[in-house]
C-alpha cells in the first residue's frame, strides 16, 4: 500500500488504519476505575499562578486523564462519547459517522473502535491522522462540505456528532449563547447530510435559551434527550443533547 505524505494540506482528506485498545469495547467505560493511581501532589513552582497550580493538580489526579493516557485516547473527552454510546447505543457496526470539531481526535477514535465503517472528522485546526478515519482540515460551514462528506462516506451519515465549544468568557449567559449558536450550526449541517433514522449528538450548556433549538430538534427527530455523562466534571454546566430517529427534510426544505 502506498504511504501517504505526512505534509498537512488544508482541506485535503487523509486516512489511516488502527485504533487504541483491544477490540473489547464493553470494558472502555469500566477501565477508568482500573486506571486510578496514587494521588499526585504538585509542588508550587515559581512563576505558576494559583489557578495554574490547581489546574495541574486536578489534571494529574483525574482518573479520566490517567485512563486516556494509558489507553491511547487523544483526550479525556473520549470517555464522554464512550459513556453516551454505552447508554444510548448510537454507534452501530457499519455506521457512517461525521465528527464536527474533531480536534484532537478522541471522539473520532471512539467511533472507529466501536465499529463505524466510515468516519470523517472535520476541524479548522490541524488534527494528527486518526487510524481508520479520514480527517479534513476545513470549515464544516463551507457550502460544498455536505456533498464532500457524503462522497467520502459513500452515502448519507448515520450519526453527526459535535463536541465543539467556544472559548469561554467567564460570563455564563454569553458562553451559553455561544455554545447554543455552535450547536445550532451543527444541527443545520446535520439536516443536510443525515440519513433518515440517523442520530445527532451535540454539546450544550445548561441555561434557558436552548428552547428554540429543542423545538427544532423535536420536529426533526422522533426522540430528543439530554444527558450529562459521568466524565463531564461535576462543576461543569455542559450537557449533551442526543436526538435519534431523524425524520428527514421535506424536499422543499433541503
Amino acid at each position: 500500500m502506498k504511504q501517504r505524505s505526512s505534509t498537512r494540506i488544508p482541506g485535503k482528506a487523509r486516512t489511516s488504519s488502527l485504533t487504541p485498545g483491544d477490540g473489547d469495547t464493553s470494558a472502555d467505560g469500566r477501565s477508568v476505575q482500573a486506571s486510578r493511581t496514587k494521588t499526585v501532589t504538585v509542588k508550587k513552582a515559581r512563576g505558576r499562578t494559583t489557578a495554574q497550580h490547581r489546574w495541574l493538580q486536578r489534571q494529574l489526579n483525574d482518573p479520566y486523564v490517567q485512563a486516556a493516557q494509558k489507553q491511547g485516547w487523544r483526550s479525556r473527552a473520549a470517555f464522554k462519547l464512550i459513556e453516551l454510546d454505552d447508554r444510548f447505543h448510537l454507534i452501530r457496526p457499519g455506521a457512517r459517522v461525521v465528527d464536527l470539531g474533531a480536534a484532537p481526535g478522541g471522539w473520532t477514535q471512539v467511533a472507529v473502535k466501536r465499529g463505524a465503517a466510515e468516519v470523517v472528522g472535520v476541524d479548522l485546526l490541524p488534527v494528527d491522522p486518526v487510524p481508520g478515519a479520514t480527517i479534513i482540515e476545513g470549515d464544516f460551514n463551507d457550502p460544498d462540505m455536505p456533498d464532500r462528506l457524503t462522497e467520502l462516506l459513500g452515502g448519507r451519515a448515520d450519526i453527526v456528532m459535535s463536541d465543539m465549544a467556544p472559548n469561554t468568557t467567564g460570563h455564563a449567559p454569553t458562553d451559553h449563547l455561544r455554545i447554543i449558536g455552535l450547536a445550532e450550526l451543527a444541527l443545520d449541517f446535520a439536516t443536510h447530510i443525515l440519513a433518515p433514522g440517523g442520530a445527532f449528538v451535540a454539546k450544550v450548556f445548561q441555561g434557558g435559551s436552548e428552547k428554540q433549538m429543542l423545538t427544532a430538534l423535536k420536529a426533526l427527530f422522533t426522540q430528543v434527550r439530554h444527558a450529562k455523562p459521568p466524565a463531564s466534571r461535576k462543576e461543569s454546566s455542559e450537557l449533551y443533547v442526543v436526538a435519534t430517529g431523524f425524520r428527514g427534510l421535506d424536499k422543499g426544505e433541503d
